[in-house]
């Protein structure tokens, strides 16, 4: 993965970048259409290595990342200019298990969806509509600021 360049000064640590992303919410996903750029709201999920997306797969965006998996992912928060927090990640998305997820067993996506269902539904099930599946980013590049300290 590729260094932070610009802005150290107010980057935040790795731990500090770990616990932002388990934290938040929801992510902007930037992703290539025919059109032009598509950017869309997401819940998402951070497991420390790889940012996991569950998409619906008859979405515009997952028709982009078929085309071309190349995709930037926003996450931030902040309201007064010097309390914004945030974290970019470029990398691939690869689709992880079955599409659409009906819930057949698959180690590779136990423990995305062991948080995932602990943080939006606060249990340790998850729940199988038939219309979304995993997509998982490993970053290659991280880019992070936290203008609370400056």
């Amino acid at each position: 993965m590729r260094d932070q360049r610009r802005g150290r000064k107010i980057a935040m640590s790795p731990a500090e970048v770990d616990a932002f992303l388990t934290e938040e919410r929801t992510c902007r996903v930037a992703t290539t259409s025919a059109d032009g750029p598509h950017l869309t709201p997401l819940w998402f999920v951070w497991d420390g290595q790889a940012l996991w997306l569950n998409s619906v797969v008859k979405s515009q965006r997952w028709t982009d990342l078929e085309r071309d998996p190349r995709v930037a992912i926003v996450v931030d928060t902040g309201h007064e200019f010097t309390e914004l927090r945030g974290v970019e990640i470029r990398g691939r998305a690869e689709s992880v298990g079955e599409a659409p997820r009906v819930g057949t067993p698959d180690p590779d996506l136990a423990t995305p969806e062991l948080l995932y269902a602990r943080k939006y539904a606060g249990r340790d099930e998850m729940h199988y509509d038939g219309r979304h599946a995993w997509l998982r980013v490993t970053p290659e590049k991280i880019t992070s600021w936290d203008f609370r300290k400056m």
